[in-house]
């Protein structure tokens, strides 16, 4: 059969178009294409909390609903995987079911007591203290009424939060539980029940920043100056933490902030001590990169005298060298920090906007 020319025309438009579709579509599948089908790249999860694992139905069958409710709670308050707070509670007690020793009342042959086991000594000294008293301790008032009980478990679990922070979770959790409990035995028993808690089967673990996570944080400096100090700092992830350290190989958490000033060609004090007073308070939520978040760190520091810094490198995060068992100097969160106590901006200082100034105009 003979097509006429009309019809051959309007045969070969519609081909036209419909190549012309293909070449524009094409590249929108390829882009929503799943990873096994296309050239296998991942994707890196630059989020560096404690990620938010579901609950699986072992975890839901085996713990009680108002233990599970204060796992989650603190867990997210204190920044920790709820399921090692839990897997920990299953291990101790059974979420404060066991009829041993110590759980509901005194001490086991340790010397531990409550449904998270922790020992009276490392708790504060007494099983229960004023909320508002001053202790070198764990001890913690969960349900806010005014007393950190070693029994209660809103007060244990909150209290077994901030040690598993303070000594390295989430990112480096089996060194949390082994100062927990100091036995690799231990350590893989918690894991493992952790692992049955979550809906996953894992104990997620944020990434240790990441350069594929960091990259764009010294494009979106708000100055080159900045830019600067970021690089730098930066660069220094994955070295160790050593007290009074200020490079090239290692640091501690003021060291490496005075380091990376000083690669931007500005001086400013050495120390967290000095570091505080020095910068221009910012209020909370109107900190930029550059600027420096405080820390209360424990015995000899308090609010006015903070013991800990870090750099912050984008909003709710910074860079720090936070200690010796913590793992490297990496990029963490410091929303998640109860001890938070308050952000400064070292270039808004006097001397510094005048070192500024020659930086910019040697000749003055």
């Amino acid at each position: 059969m003979k097509l006429s020319r009309g019809r051959l025309a309007l045969i070969l438009g519609l081909a036209g178009m419909l190549l012309l579709a293909a070449v524009i579509i094409s590249p929108l599948l390829l882009m929503s294409m799943p990873s096994f089908l296309s050239n296998g790249g991942t994707t890196v999860d630059c989020e560096d909390d404690a990620q938010v694992e579901e609950v699986s139905d072992s975890a839901t069958s085996d713990i009680p609903a108002e233990y599970l409710e204060l796992y989650e709670k603190h867990g997210k308050k204190i920044g920790v995987q709820w399921n090692i707070l839990a897997a920990v509670g299953k291990r101790e007690t059974d979420h404060g079911r066991s009829d041993l020793p110590g759980v509901k009342s005194g001490t086991n042959s340790a010397g531990a007591a409550g449904p998270m086991q922790f020992l009276i000594s490392t708790w504060g000294g007494k099983a229960r203290i004023p909320a508002t008293a001053k202790v070198n301790g764990y001890a913690s008032d969960g349900d806010e009424d005014g007393v950190a009980d070693v029994y209660n478990p809103a007060d244990a679990i909150l209290g077994a939060a901030k040690m598993l922070k303070r000594n390295g979770a989430p990112e480096n959790v089996r060194r949390a539980l082994f100062v927990y409990n100091r036995a690799w035995w231990y350590v893989d028993q918690v894991e493992e029940i952790a692992r049955k808690y979550a809906k996953s089967g894992e104990v997620k673990v944020p990434p240790q920043a990441s350069e594929d996570c960091d990259d764009p944080l010294i494009e979106a400096a708000p100055s080159d100056l900045v830019a600067k100090i970021l690089q730098f700092a930066l660069a220094q992830r994955g070295k160790p933490y050593l007290w009074g350290g200020t490079g090239p190989d290692s640091f501690d958490c003021s060291g490496v902030i005075y380091a990376a000033y000083k690669a931007a060609g500005l001086s400013i004090p050495r120390t967290t001590f000095g570091q505080w007073p020095f910068g221009v308070k910012v209020l909370e939520g109107q900190e930029q990169p550059g600027d420096l978040v405080f820390f209360n760190s424990g015995p000899g520091t308090s609010p006015n005298n903070p013991g800990h810094v870090g750099l912050v490198v984008s909003k709710g995060k910074m860079l720090e060298a936070r200690c010796r068992l913590c793992g490297p100097i990496k990029v963490t969160s410091y929303q998640a920090r109860d001890n938070r106590v308050g952000f400064t901006r070292p270039l808004q200082n006097p001397d510094v906007l005048e070192q500024i100034k020659k930086l910019q105009n040697p000749s003055l």
